[in-house]
């Protein structure tokens, strides 16, 4: 596949970035991290060459600089709020994040409980974490946050909270998801740092959308369409524009937000440091294309799969009919429709020439390859199978797994296990591969090319069961489906 982004570019020019942000302020710098600090698949996929774990990367350039202070909302503990895309709950992934940070070297300081209100929740949480030896600290909801700066700024606001006790340079400022009170955590530390004379700063790296690209561009407006259950909205920053007379593009929050954090700076440092907004980011991410062309096209491709996501959401669950509006004013927006996605229209062809469920997979040289079911196998099983035999040279008229083999596997599916559908699911025609690979050379030549999967694009004419889907998932395979009933 075609790179477009210069990965070792980033890694050097957003750590000097950084520290000279840490420079700029003094004693130490607080980061927030908006986004995800690592798995940032999104910004993988609309911008090819971009690792998923880049942020993190950039990082350990400062490592010894930095600790990390994780944030997590006593609401959120409290309802049991999950992460979608892990299914776990906030509390579990606190703990997920700091073994992961510290498995790679990194310091992580402190847990900070927000919008603490006396929860009993939140009490037993902090005795769990106090338990594993982890410092833990406590701020308050403050009544009228974040538009009442007189209380917010004094001792019965910023004030009532607990100080975090830090001894790094960089403190980045991270959380398991949005709305758990990071840049207040932020804002609250610069209070109490003034308070004890130390100079102090706050950054924001917030990956999308990138402040030095057009509004519309596609990278930008695919961060709009993975946004749309956020009601966030791309605008150009009027604060940029006024200052420096430069279009700088931004979002809804951090604008509205802005003149509030104005007045938080002016009153903890007597002016604020900071004119805009964007001039409290500190991303370099725009800078770093390598094929712009090779970005839009990726980006256009996010736009459809958002969309594609969002009404297979719509079909199981019922509840997300405005984020398929908005993303599908997206499209129109950027002149799109899901024919530009060559797997939907090569899967819907073969769908109208045979008339049972189908998918297609575009391979790495754009090579299509498609698939249909049958008695034997599901679309996404056959499709799996046809493009490791393409791009093993195979024969496609050579069947890896006999018949004689499949057979007993469907009967235990229906008449022991009390299944419904008999057909192999991907996971299945891979542990039968396996097997067979051990004598037969074509199976094991069919194995080793899993690996060239990873960043293909593939589309089904149905919603897949959730197995096949986390196999796509695990091969690295962009997938989109029709809203069409699940195969079991």
């Amino acid at each position: 596949m075609k790179t477009g982004f210069d990965n070792e570019k980033y890694l050097k020019i957003q750590s000097e970035q950084i520290k000279k942000r840490i420079a700029q302020f003094g004693d130490k710098l607080y980061l927030e991290f908006g986004g995800k600090l690592f798995d940032d698949n999104h910004a993988s996929r609309v911008l090819p060459g971009f690792k998923p774990d880049s942020k993190l990367d950039m990082l350990k350039q400062l490592k010894d600089e930095a600790e990390i202070i994780i944030v997590i909302s006593a609401k959120d503990i409290e309802k049991n709020k999950v992460r979608g895309d892990l299914g776990i709950t906030y509390d579990e992934d606190v703990l997920r994040l700091r073994g992961e940070f510290e498995k790679v070297g990194f310091y992580v300081s402190s847990v900070v409980m927000t919008h603490y209100n006396g929860q009993s929740s939140a009490d037993t949480y902090r005795q769990r974490l106090e338990r594993l030896g982890i410092k833990v600290y406590y701020h308050y909801t403050i009544e009228g946050y974040p538009n009442n700066v007189a209380l917010i700024d004094s001792d019965e606001g910023f004030g009532k909270n607990d100080y975090v006790e830090t001894s790094r340079p960089l403190v980045v400022v991270t959380a398991p998801g949005p709305g758990s009170g990071k840049m207040a955590v932020c804002l609250s530390q610069l209070y109490h740092e003034n308070k004890r004379g130390l100079k102090a700063g706050y950054a924001k790296f917030e990956t999308f959308p990138v402040w030095n690209l057009p509004l519309k561009h596609p990278v930008n407006i695919a961060y709009e369409a993975a946004t749309a259950d956020l009601n966030d909205v791309n605008m150009i920053d009027p604060f940029h524009f006024e200052a420096y007379g430069e279009v700088a593009a931004s979002y809804n929050r951090d604008i509205e937000i802005f003149p509030v954090l104005n007045a938080l700076f002016e009153g903890i440092y007597g002016e604020s440091p900071y004119k805009s907004p964007t001039d409290m980011g500190v991303n370099m991410l725009g800078f770093c294309m390598s094929d712009e062309d090779v970005c839009c096209n990726a980006a256009r491709e996010e736009i459809i799969r958002r969309y594609y996501y969002a009404l297979c959401n719509l079909a199981e669950r019922g509840d997300n009919e405005n984020e398929v509006n908005k993303i599908a004013l997206i499209l129109k927006q950027a002149k799109l429709t899901t024919e530009y996605r060559r797997t939907t229209v090569a899967a819907h062809q073969r769908k109208d020439i045979y008339g049972v469920a189908t998918a297609a997979i575009e391979l790495q040289d754009g090579t299509i390859i498609t698939s249909q079911t049958s008695s034997l196998l599901g679309p996404s099983a056959a499709l799996i199978l046809n493009a490791i035999k393409h791009l093993a040279g195979i024969p496609h008229t050579n069947r890896l797994i006999p018949e004689e083999m499949i057979e007993p596997i469907q009967r235990t599916k229906v008449e022991y296990l009390h299944g419904h559908n008999p057909r192999l699911h991907t996971d299945e025609v891979l542990v039968a591969l396996s097997m067979l690979s051990i004598k037969d050379e074509n199976c094991r030549k069919a194995l080793d090319q899993l690996p060239k999967l990873q960043g293909c694009q593939v589309h089904s004419t149905v919603m897949l069961s959730e197995i096949d889907r986390k196999i796509f998932k695990k091969l690295g395979c962009g997938l989109t489906c029709d809203p069409v009933k699940k195969i079991e």
